[in-house]
């Protein structure tokens, strides 16, 4: 995605450099001409490591949207864009990595309700189902958000009926946290477990898939 930019950057030194070259000034020419594979290898290295960054997925608890080992790029700026619907890259809350823990008591046949206090250094990815101050419950394996049933989501796995699939007492998401679900939502360890998301730990959102190559993908 990032190719034609790059390849017009070039365009300018190399042209440049060639007309320096016919003008018979060679070495101001070849230098500028270097400055067209120099430069955007610079900007690629920049976009890569501050804007775009690839992971990789760890589990099938995003089946069958993305499969283990698919590669994805995660827009690191697009934090504005965070909302429900999107799949993000995220640091769970601390123990999330090691099993179901919540960070508070909640009564039986509710999600849970708030997240331990410290983040992981873990990155999970999950996509976004509710968010601040959306009520919300599971039916069925689907989101129930401010009482209404999403049925609407052909992207994911029922369910199945096992242990998180039906939680129909209600919690609140807090202020500045959303709620996310895998889609393979009977084998996804997610929010339902570990509470939701605080925003400030979104590491990104996942804006496609490049690998493999014949299940590349935009988001």
């Amino acid at each position: 995605m990032l190719v034609g930019p790059l390849l017009l950057l070039a365009l300018v030194p190399l042209a440049l450099g060639l007309w320096l070259v016919a003008q018979r000034w060679v070495a101001s020419g070849m230098a500028m001409a270097a400055m067209a594979v120099i430069v955007p290898i610079a900007v690629h290295a920049l976009l890569v490591g501050f804007v775009v960054r690839a992971y990789g997925v760890p589990s099938d608890a995003m089946q069958p949207t993305l499969g283990v080992g698919d590669r994805v790029l995660v827009d690191r700026t697009g934090l504005d864009a965070v909302g429900v619907g999107k799949i993000v890259v995220f640091h769970p809350p601390s123990g999330a990595e090691a099993g179901i823990q919540c960070g508070v008591r909640h009564p039986p046949g509710q999600a849970c309700p708030r997240p331990t206090r410290t983040e992981s250094g873990q990155t999970f990815l999950k996509r976004i189902v509710a968010g601040p101050g959306d009520t919300l419950s599971i039916r069925n394996g689907h989101p129930v958000v401010d009482g209404v049933e999403k049925t609407d989501e052909p992207y994911i796995t029922a369910c199945g009926g096992v242990g998180g699939c039906n939680m129909p007492k209600p919690i609140t998401v807090p202020p500045g946290c959303y709620f996310t679900l895998g889609d393979n939502r009977g084998a996804s360890d997610d929010s339902r477990f570990w509470g939701p998301v605080p925003a400030n730990w979104i590491v990104g959102v996942v804006i496609a898939r490049y690998s493999p190559l014949s299940r590349i993908s935009f988001f």
